[in-house]
C-alpha cells in the first residue's frame, strides 16, 4: 500500500477539493431527481444513489477527482423493469450491475479502450455537451424574461469572477448570488423544491425484497448487464477525459470494479445504479477539484442539502444551475474539432459525425460510441484491404514472378485471387509474400485456391518470402501443404 499516494489523492488539495465538491453537491439534485422521473420512480431514489455511490466511489474509484452518481444513460434503461415489475426488482437489478461490474473489471475489460478511435472520442464529449445543453433548455419552457436575466446573470459571473479571484470557484459564487437575489426579490422563477418532493431522511440499509430465485434471476439479468455495460462505457470514457483535463493517468480497471461497489452499495440503500458523469466531473476539475476528496465532499455535502438544509435547496433558482450546465456545455464540446474538420480524413469526421447524430437522436452514449467503433472498424478494413499483384517476367517466358503487396485477410483476399490469369500458358510460378502478412483462415484460403488453381492447369507454384508468422498459419491451416504429405 502506498501510503504516500493514498495521502496525496486525500489531502493534496484540500482547499481545492472542497470547494469543488460544494458545487457539485448543488449540480447533482436537479440531474439526480431529473434521471429518478426518467427511470419512473420517486426522486429521493436517485438522490441516494447519488449520495451513494458518490460517497462509495470516492474510496474504491481508480480516477480521483471524477464524480460518479445516477445518470440519464443508465436511467434510460430502468423504464421497463421499473413498470412491468416495481421498484424492489430496480433494487435488486442495480446489486446484479455492480456485481457484473465487479467481474468484468476483474477480466480487465478497460483494455478494449485501446480499440476507442479518437474520433469516437471527439464525438462522444461533443454529443454529451449537446445533450447537456438540450436538457437545460426544458427549463426555459413557460419561462418568464427573469429565468433568462438571471441564467445570462449567472453565465457573467462564472467567466467574469475569475478576474477578481480564483479563490472561490465562480461556479458557487454564481449560485449562491443568483439564490440571494432570487429570494430577495421574491421572483417568481423555478426552483429545485419544484422538481419533486425531497424528505429529510437518511438512506437506510435493506435487502431488496423480491423472491431468490431463477425467475428473478431471468427478469433482471438483461437489464443488469445493459445498464453494466452502458454504465462501463460512459465511466471508462469519462476517466479517459479526466485523465486528460488533469494530465493525469487512472487505473480503468479498478474503476470497473469500483464503479461495481458503488452499485452494490446503492443498490442496498434505496438507490439505482449510476456511473461517472462528464458534466459533473467537468464542472469538479474546472472548479479545482483533483482529489478523491472532491468527490467525498460533493456526497457528503449532497445528503447535508437534502436533510440539514432542505428548506435552503427548494429555494435554490434552476436559473442557477442551467447557468452552471450550459458553463459546462461549452468547456466541454471540443471546439478544436469544428477548426479541423477541413484537413481531416474523411473518414474520421463521417465516424465522428455520424457517433453525435447517433447519441443525440438516441439519447444513448453507448449506442452512439458501439456505433463510431463499428464504424471505425469498417473504413479500416477498408483501407487495409487493398492489395496489388505485381507480376514479373524474366527470360523464361515459361516462368512468371508474382510480388504480392498489402494485408491478406477476410477483406481483401477476394480482390487478391482476381488478379490472377489461371489460363495463362506458362508452366511454373513464383508467388513472392514477403510484402505481404497473413493474419487469417481465409488469407490461408486464398493462397490454397491459388495454388490449386494452378496445379489444376498443370502449373508448379513455389511460396516464397513468407515470415515467420504467416509460415506457422500456413503449416495449421494451409490444404495445399496437407496435400503436399
Amino acid at each position: 500500500m502506498d501510503l504516500q499516494k493514498i495521502k496525496y489523492e486525500w489531502f493534496g488539495n484540500i482547499r481545492g477539493d472542497i470547494l469543488s465538491g460544494l458545487v457539485v453537491a448543488f449540480a447533482l439534485v436537479p440531474e439526480a431527481i431529473g434521471f429518478s422521473i426518467i427511470a419512473g420512480v420517486n426522486p429521493m431514489v436517485g438522490l441516494y444513489a447519488s449520495f451513494c455511490i458518490a460517497l462509495v466511489i470516492a474510496f474504491v474509484g481508480g480516477r480521483p477527482a471524477m464524480i460518479s452518481a445516477a445518470t440519464g444513460a443508465t436511467a434510460l434503461l430502468m423504464g421497463g423493469l421499473v413498470k412491468g415489475h416495481g421498484l424492489q426488482y430496480l433494487l435488486a437489478a442495480t446489486i446484479l450491475t455492480g456485481i457484473i461490474q465487479i467481474i468484468l473489471g476483474s477480466l480487465k475489460i478497460a483494455r478494449l479502450m485501446k480499440f476507442i478511435p479518437r474520433s469516437v472520442m471527439t464525438g462522444f464529449v461533443n454529443s454529451l455537451a449537446i445533450l447537456i445543453f438540450m436538457a437545460q433548455l426544458t427549463h426555459f419552457q413557460g419561462a418568464t424574461w427573469v429565468m433568462y436575466a438571471m441564467v445570462a446573470g449567472g453565465l457573467a459571473i462564472i467567466y467574469l469572477f475569475p478576474r477578481i479571484t480564483k479563490a472561490v470557484p465562480s461556479p458557487l459564487v454564481a449560485i449562491i448570488v443568483i439564490t440571494i437575489i432570487a429570494v430577495a426579490t421574491g421572483a417568481h422563477v423555478r426552483t429545485i423544491g419544484d422538481l419533486g418532493n425531497l424528505s429529510q431522511s437518511l438512506p437506510t440499509f435493506f435487502i431488496p425484497d423480491v423472491p431468490f430465485n431463477l425467475e428473478t434471476f431471468r427478469i433482471i439479468f438483461p437489464y443488469s448487464l445493459g445498464i453494466a455495460l452502458v454504465g462501463l462505457i460512459e465511466s471508462l470514457l469519462t476517466a479517459q477525459i479526466v485523465d486528460d483535463l488533469t494530465d493525469t493517468s487512472s487505473d480503468k480497471n479498478k474503476e470497473a470494479r469500483g464503479q461495481g461497489i458503488a452499485n452494490i452499495a446503492s443498490g442496498l440503500f434505496g438507490g439505482m445504479a449510476g456511473c461517472a458523469m462528464i458534466g459533473q466531473s467537468g464542472i469538479n476539475v474546472r472548479s479545482g477539484g483533483r482529489g478523491r476528496l472532491s468527490t467525498f465532499v460533493a456526497a457528503v455535502f449532497l445528503m447535508i442539502l437534502i436533510v440539514a438544509l432542505n428548506d435552503v435547496l427548494v429555494k435554490i433558482p434552476m436559473a442557477a444551475l442551467v447557468a452552471v450546465m450550459i458553463m459546462v456545455c461549452i468547456g466541454t464540446f471540443d471546439w478544436s474539432s469544428l477548426r479541423k474538420l477541413p484537413i481531416m480524413p474523411i473518414t474520421d469526421t463521417i465516424v465522428m459525425v455520424v457517433t453525435v447524430i447517433t447519441v443525440v437522436a438516441t439519447d444513448n452514449l453507448s449506442i452512439g460510441v458501439v456505433t463510431g467503433v463499428i464504424l471505425s472498424a469498417i473504413f479500416f478494413a477498408s483501407k487495409m484491404s487493398k492489395v496489388e499483384v505485381k507480376t514479373l517476367t524474366g527470360a523464361d517466358s515459361n516462368k512468371k514472378t508474382y510480388q504480392v503487396y498489402g494485408q491478406l485477410f477476410f477483406a481483401s483476399v477476394t480482390d487478391f485471387v482476381d488478379q490472377f490469369d489461371f489460363k495463362e500458358e506458362i508452366s511454373e510460378v513464383d508467388l513472392d509474400l514477403s510484402n505481404t502478412h497473413l493474419w487469417d483462415d481465409s488469407a490461408v484460403g486464398a493462397i490454397d485456391k491459388v495454388v490449386l488453381k494452378y496445379r489444376q492447369n498443370g502449373v508448379k507454384v513455389n511460396i516464397k518470402g513468407l515470415n515467420s508468422a504467416s509460415t506457422k498459419l500456413m503449416d495449421k491451416l494451409a490444404v495445399i501443404n496437407a496435400a503436399a504429405k
